[in-house]
């Protein structure tokens, strides 16, 4: 009896730690960055750099850039799918910590990287380093 009240307890802690582990989607983040996209918090610093990043990279491919006016909209979702597709990651639109550490890494050396100032607003956990 005393046995299946430990199982049974051990159980239920762990669903509560797997739990509360899937419902951060920013687990990792660089401080605390939150994912970027539809249905997301989209602040306007976070949405700034995704812009500015991705069309520091568009303007060296010799594509169109979108307006940098801080708004989450379809043109930045487009501009977000190509860049996806451009580092050869499946073009869902929403900047998560693979897709952050690209922009930082292949975005203007100003503001991405560790020490650029788009850093704190991106998500990126998979170990860029500068």
């Amino acid at each position: 009896m005393r046995e299946r009240f430990w199982r049974r307890g051990f159980a239920v802690a762990g669903a509560a730690a797997l739990a509360a582990t899937l419902s951060t989607g920013t687990a990792g983040a660089s401080s605390g960055a939150a994912w970027i996209g539809d249905g997301y918090p989209n602040t306007p610093q976070g949405v700034w750099c995704v812009q500015h990043l991705a069309n520091h990279v568009a303007r060296q491919q010799g594509r169109a850039t979108v307006a940098e006016d801080k708004l989450w909209g379809p043109r930045t979702k487009a501009q977000v799918q190509w860049f996806q597709s451009f580092v050869g990651v499946t073009p869902d639109g929403i900047v998560g910590p693979f897709t952050g550490d690209n922009l930082l890494y292949r975005g203007d050396p100003g503001y991405g990287g560790t020490s650029g100032s788009c850093f704190a607003h991106i998500p990126s956990d998979s170990g860029l380093t500068d």
